[in-house]
C-alpha cells in the first residue's frame, strides 16, 4: 500500500425534505450576499428553486442568481459569473444541479479568489490561491463534486475541455435529497450511475500497492450501484434504490475508494475529456463507450485486479486462465452497460469520428496529460489513438 491523507470536510445533509435547511445552513456560513447558481428549467418548473429562494429569505440571506449551465460547462459562463459576483458582492455560491453546475460553481470561485484568467488554472499553467465557499444542492447523482475537490470546464473555443483538482474548492455542505432526482430522464440516470462506477474504476485498476479494505469497500460500492441501476432502469421512482445511488456517488468520488493505493488510473476520464470537448457527448456516455476498449488494452498489463474485479464485482466464473476470467469481466461490463441502455463503442454513442479527428483526439489528450497517463498501464499518444480506433 501507498501513503494517503484522506481529507472530507464536506458536511452533508441527507435525505427527504433535506433541501428546505438550506437557509440555515448557509446562514452558518456568516456570509452577506449568495449566488444561486443552476441550469436549465428544471429547476424551476420542478419548483426546487422557489424553495430555496423561500428558504434563504426566512433567513434573511441575500441572493443573486445565475441559470444557464449546461453540460460539459462552459467557460464563458464561468467569466460572466465572476463578473455578477463582483458587482453585486457575493461572498458565497450555492451551486444547485449536478456535477456540471457545481464544477462551474468551483470555476467561478476560483476566479474570485485568485488573481488573473481562471482558465490558466485548468490548462495548469498556475495553481489557485483561494475559492469563494461553496455549498451545494444535489439534483443529480453522478460526478460526486458534490464532495469532490474536482472540476472540469470546457471552453468553446477549440471544444478543449479540461479538470483542475484541489481541495480548495471542496464544498463546505452537501443537501442530497433522493426525491430531487426522480425528475430526470432514464439516460441520465443511466448515465450518472456509469460516472458513480467509472470514478470507482479509475482508483481500482491500478499497478502498486492497494489496500484490502479499500478494494472491499470499492468492490461493494460497484456491486451496489449496478444492482440499483437495474432496479431504476425499472421503478424510476423507487426511493431507496435513489438514495443507495446519491451516497454512492459521492462515496465514490471524495477519495475514499483511492485510500491506499497510488492515485488511481484516470486514462478513461482523459479519454473522454477530448470525445465531450469535440463532440459535447454525455459524459456518463462516453465513458461507457470508451471503456471496454480501453479495458482490453491495457488488461495485460494490470492482469490480477481485472482478474480479482471479474470474480469479487462481475461474479463471473473463472475461465481456464486467468487471461480468460478477466475476459469475461470485461465482457460483463459491457452487457451490463447495455442493460442499461448505456453504449459500448463510438457508434452506439451516435460519433463517427473520422481518421484525422482521432488523430486529434489523441494528441490533444497527450497534451492535456503531460505526454502521458494511466496506471493499469501507462499511455502515450500512439495507445490513446490505439484505444480511439478500437472504440470506433
Amino acid at each position: 500500500m501507498f501513503n494517503f491523507e484522506y481529507y472530507t470536510p464536506t458536511r452533508v445533509v441527507f435525505g427527504k425534505g433535506a433541501a428546505d435547511k438550506v437557509g440555515q445552513l448557509v446562514k452558518a456560513q456568516n456570509c452577506k450576499k449568495v449566488l444561486i447558481h443552476y441550469g436549465g428549467g428544471s429547476v424551476k418548473r420542478s419548483g426546487l428553486l422557489d424553495r430555496i429562494k423561500a428558504s434563504l429569505s426566512a433567513e434573511g440571506v441575500q441572493y443573486v442568481e445565475l441559470g444557464g449551465v449546461v453540460p460539459n460547462p462552459h467557460i464563458s459562463l464561468v467569466y460572466k459569473g465572476i463578473e455578477l459576483c463582483r458587482q453585486e458582492g457575493v461572498d458565497f455560491i450555492l451551486a444547485v444541479g449536478g456535477g456540471s453546475v457545481i464544477d462551474s460553481a468551483k470555476a467561478i470561485g476560483y476566479g474570485l479568489a485568485t488573481p488573473g484568467d481562471v482558465w490558466d488554472l485548468y490548462e495548469h499553467v498556475k495553481t489557485a490561491t483561494g475559492c469563494m465557499p461553496i455549498g451545494t444542492v444535489l439534483t443529480i447523482a453522478a460526478a460526486g463534486s458534490e464532495m469532490s475537490n474536482s472540476s472540469v470546464i470546457t471552453k468553446e473555443e477549440g471544444g478543449v475541455k479540461r479538470a483542475y483538482d484541489d481541495d480548495l474548492s471542496r464544498p463546505r455542505f452537501a443537501v442530497m435529497d433522493p426525491e430531487l432526482t426522480m425528475t430526470l430522464p432514464d439516460y441520465q440516470t443511466a448515465c450518472g450511475c456509469t460516472d458513480i462506477l467509472m470514478h470507482t474504476m479509475e482508483r481500482y485498476f491500478t499497478s502498486g500497492g492497494n489496500m484490502e479494505i479499500t478494494d472491499s469497500i470499492a468492490e461493494g460500492l460497484m456491486r451496489t450501484v449496478m444492482k440499483n441501476a437495474v432496479i431504476l432502469r425499472d421503478e424510476p421512482k423507487n426511493y431507496d434504490a435513489r438514495a443507495e445511488v446519491m451516497w454512492a456517488g459521492s462515496l465514490s468520488h471524495n477519495g475514499l475508494t483511492g485510500c491506499g493505493n497510488n492515485g488511481g488510473d484516470w486514462a478513461t476520464h482523459m479519454l473522454e475529456h477530448e470525445l465531450g470537448g469535440m463532440f459535447d457527448v454525455a459524459h456518463g456516455a462516453g465513458l461507457a463507450a470508451v471503456w471496454g476498449s480501453w479495458a482490453r488494452y491495457v488488461m495485460k498489463d494490470c492482469l490480477p485486479r481485472f482478474e480479482k474485479f471479474a470474480l469479487n464485482v462481475m461474479g463471473v466464473e473463472p475461465g481456464e486462465t486467468p487471461e480468460a476470467t478477466a475476459l469475461k469481466g470485461i465482457e460483463a461490463m459491457e452487457d451490463f452497460y447495455r442493460s442499461i441502455k448505456m453504449p459500448t463503442n463510438m457508434k452506439e454513442l451516435g460519433i463517427a469520428p473520422t481518421p484525422e479527428q482521432v488523430a486529434t483526439l489523441a494528441r490533444m489528450c497527450a497534451a492535456a496529460t503531460g505526454g502521458q497517463i494511466g496506471s493499469a498501464k501507462v499511455l502515450k499518444e500512439a495507445d490513446m489513438a490505439a484505444i480511439y480506433k478500437m472504440a470506433l
